[in-house]
C-alpha cells in the first residue's frame, strides 16, 4: 500500500471526532475560551439541541486580526506562553478547539480586542477559511457555530434527542458556572429550561450563592462545609448530609484548579468517606474544589480534559477522604431539614380537608381499633398500659433530677412510644420522633467499631459450636479472611469440604442466628470478588451485624430505656442517620406545629 499524507481538512475532521463528541463538547470548549479571555459575562444560546446553532457571546479581551487568523489553525494557542506543559494555568491549552469546531460546522467569529479601534469577522465553512470582513462588534467575542456535523453526517446518527442534548449542554454550563462564581452566565434554548446566573462576589460566600443558584437552596440547607489542607494542597466546598442522598452520582461536582473533572480517584474517595453512612446504592451530593501546584497534576491525559493524573494520588485520596469524614463527624447529629419539612407537608396535605367526613369508614374494621372495642365502654382502654409516663416531669426525674437540663438536651425527654417502633421526645422548642431500630443500629455499629479499634470485639464462646454449610464460592471468600474476622469477635474454623465451624461470636450481639449471620457475611465477601480494601469489607461486616441484631421494630421500651437511647445518640458519631443513610430521627419545631393548627 502507498503511504500518503492526509488532507488537512480531513485531519481536522478526525481531530474533531476526538475533541467534539456532541454539542455539549463544543460548548464546553468555547465557554472555556471565554473564561480564559477573562470574561465577566458569558451568554450561551443553542437551537435544535446545538445541532442547528451554538452561539457564545463574551465580554472578554477579544482578538485582533492577526490573532483571529491564527486562532483557527491547529495547535495555535495563546495559553502556553513559555511552552511549559507542566505549568498550565488556563482551561484550554492545546489549540484544537476552534479548528476542530470549524471543521464540522459553519463557524463565524466576530471579535474586537479592547485596545484595537476596529472589530473583525471571519467565517470558516467546513474547514474552508473565507475572507476577513469588517464588523461592528463592540467588545469581546461572539462565536456562532451552525449545522454541527453537517460535514460529517455519520456523527449525527449518534446524537440523542434535542431535549437530551440540550440537557447535556446545560449540565456543562452549570459545572463551569460553579467553578467561576464571579462570572455571570446565561443560557437560552428552544428545547429545555433556560437560566440566568448573576455574578457573585469573590470569596466563600460568593461560591455559596452560586452553588445555591445552580443546585438550589435545599442543597445549601442540607450540606456541610469542607475546608482542609495538606502539603500546600487545599480542598474546599460543600458535601450533603448522609440523609440527603440520591440514587445516582450526577450531583457530584469536582474541580481541580478550576477545571471540572470526572475522575475515578475522586469517585472512590467519596464513596469511602461516606461508607459508614450510606448504602452501596445511594450517593451523596457535593461540590469540591481542589487547588494545587499545576506541576503535580497532569491534565493532558484525556482528549476532553475530563480526567487528570496526580504525582501522588494517595495524598489526594487521603485528603478527600479525611476532609469529608472530619466534616461528617463535626455535623454527625444533624439530620436533613427536608425530612421535617416533608413530614409537615405530608400532615398538612392529609388534613387539608379534615372537615370532610370519611366515606364508609368503620372503626370496628380499623386495624388500629383496640381489642374488644365493640363493648362500647371505656373498659376497653383500661388494660392498655402507656409505653412511657405521659406526665410531664415524672419520666424526666427517672433519669435526671435537673428538669431543665434534660429539657434542653438536643433530643429532649422521652414522652411515649407509639406502635412499639417510634419514640416521641419533647425538646424545649418542639418534639423529636425517633426510629428506635435505625437509631440503635447506628449505636451498635459505632460500638462494634470502637471495640475493634481498641482491643478487638469482645467474644463469647458457644457451648456447642455451630456448623454452617456454604457453597464453594462463599466458603472460599470467608476462609480468606478468617484471621481478620476474629478481630470482629467471629472465631471460625474450616470444617471439611463445604462447611465452616463457628466457635465464638461478638458478645454484644447476644443470642443470635449464627447460620444467618455467617451466610450474610459470606454473601457480602463473595460479592466483593477479592480481598482488596479489606478494611472496607470488615466495616461492612460490622454494619451487617448491627443492622440485623439491633433493637427491632415492635419491641416495647420503658421510659428509662428510651431516655438512655436518646442520651447515647447525643454522644455517638453519626447518630443522625443509620448505616444506610436513612434518618434516625426528625425534629418538628413548636412553631411549625402551631402553624399546622392555625395558631400562628
Amino acid at each position: 500500500m502507498v503511504v500518503r499524507r492526509l488532507d488537512p481538512i480531513l485531519i481536522d475532521q478526525i481531530a474533531a471526532g476526538e475533541v467534539i463528541e456532541r454539542p455539549a463538547s463544543a460548548v464546553k470548549e468555547l465557554v472555556e475560551n471565554a473564561l480564559d479571555a477573562k470574561a465577566k459575562q458569558i451568554d450561551i444560546a443553542i437551537e435544535g439541541g446545538g445541532r442547528k446553532l451554538i452561539r457564545i457571546i463574551d465580554d472578554g479581551c477579544g482578538m485582533n486580526k492577526e490573532d483571529l487568523a491564527l486562532a483557527i489553525e491547529r495547535h495555535a494557542t495563546s495559553k502556553i506562553p513559555d511552552g511549559d506543559l507542566t505549568n498550565i494555568l488556563t482551561l484550554g491549552f492545546r489549540g484544537e478547539a476552534l479548528p476542530s469546531i470549524a471543521a464540522v460546522t459553519d463557524l463565524t467569529i466576530d471579535t474586537r480586542s479592547h485596545n484595537q479601534p476596529h472589530s473583525y469577522k471571519l467565517r470558516v465553512e467546513a474547514g474552508q477559511k473565507r475572507e476577513f470582513l469588517a464588523s461592528n462588534w463592540p467588545r469581546g467575542t461572539r462565536i456562532e457555530a451552525r449545522a454541527l456535523f453537517a460535514a460529517t453526517p455519520a456523527r449525527l446518527k449518534f446524537l440523542k434527542t434535542e431535549r437530551t442534548e440540550t440537557a447535556a449542554v446545560a449540565d456543562v454550563i452549570k459545572r463551569l458556572a460553579m467553578a467561576h462564581s464571579q462570572v455571570g452566565f446565561s443560557f437560552a434554548a428552544d428545547a429545555g429550561a433556560s437560566f440566568d446566573y448573576a455574578p457573585c462576589e469573590a470569596g466563600p460566600e460568593g461560591k455559596r450563592r452560586r452553588i445555591a443558584q445552580v443546585l438550589g437552596d435545599e442543597f445549601r440547607a442540607n450540606s456541610i462545609e469542607i475546608d482542609a489542607a495538606r502539603e500546600d494542597i487545599t480542598l474546599t466546598g460543600f458535601a450533603s448530609l448522609p440523609t440527603h442522598n440520591r440514587g445516582n452520582a450526577q450531583m457530584q461536582f469536582v474541580y481541580v484548579n478550576g477545571r471540572p473533572i470526572r475522575d475515578k480517584l475522586f469517585t472512590g474517595a467519596i464513596r469511602a468517606a461516606y461508607m459508614d453512612f450510606l448504602a452501596h446504592d445511594r450517593h451523596p451530593s457535593l461540590v469540591l474544589y481542589l487547588h494545587c501546584d499545576p506541576k503535580i497534576v497532569d491534565i493532558n491525559v484525556h482528549p476532553a480534559k475530563a480526567e487528570v493524573r496526580f504525582a501522588d494520588p494517595g495524598l489526594i485520596r487521603g485528603l478527600v477522604v479525611g476532609a469529608i469524614k472530619q466534616a461528617l463527624a463535626r455535623e454527625s447529629h444533624r439530620s436533613t431539614s427536608a425530612n421535617a419539612r416533608s413530614a409537615i407537608n405530608l400532615i398538612a396535605e392529609k388534613y387539608a380537608h379534615r372537615n370532610t367526613p370519611p366515606v364508609n369508614w368503620d372503626i370496628h374494621a380499623s386495624p388500629s381499633a383496640p381489642k374488644d372495642f365493640r363493648l362500647n365502654h371505656q373498659e376497653a382502654f383500661q388494660n392498655i398500659p402507656p409505653s412511657a409516663d405521659a406526665r410531664p416531669h415524672e419520666a424526666i426525674r427517672q433519669d435526671i433530677e435537673n428538669i431543665s437540663e434534660i429539657d434542653y438536651a438536643p433530643l429532649g425527654a422521652a414522652r411515649a412510644q407509639i406502635h412499639e417502633t417510634y419514640i416521641i421526645s419533647q425538646t424545649h422548642d418542639g418534639l423529636v420522633i425517633v426510629d428506635q431500630h435505625a437509631a440503635h443500629e447506628r449505636l451498635l455499629y459505632e460500638n462494634l467499631k470502637r471495640q475493634r479499634e481498641q482491643n478487638g470485639v469482645a467474644k463469647q464462646m458457644l457451648l456447642i459450636p455451630i456448623v454452617v454449610e456454604l457453597d464453594s464460592g462463599r466458603l472460599q471468600a470467608i476462609s480468606a479472611v478468617i484471621t481478620e474476622l476474629a478481630s470482629l469477635g467471629l472465631v471460625l474454623e474450616p470444617f471439611g469440604p463445604g462447611a465452616i465451624l463457628v466457635r465464638e461470636s461478638p458478645a454484644i450481639l447476644g443470642d443470635i442466628d449464627h447460620k444467618k449471620l455467617i451466610a450474610n457475611i459470606a454473601d457480602l465477601l463473595a460479592e466483593e470478588g477479592d480481598t482488596r480494601g479489606l478494611s472496607r469489607q470488615l466495616d461492612r461486616v460490622l454494619s451487617t451485624c448491627a443492622c440485623h441484631y439491633s433493637i427491632r421494630a415492635g419491641r416495647r421500651l420503658s421510659a428509662p430505656e428510651m431516655n438512655a437511647l436518646l442520651r447515647e445518640m447525643e454522644t455517638t458519631p453519626g447518630a443522625g442517620q443509620c448505616n444506610h443513610g436513612r434518618p434516625t430521627y426528625i425534629e418538628l419545631k413548636l412553631s411549625d406545629i402551631e402553624k399546622l393548627f392555625g395558631r400562628k
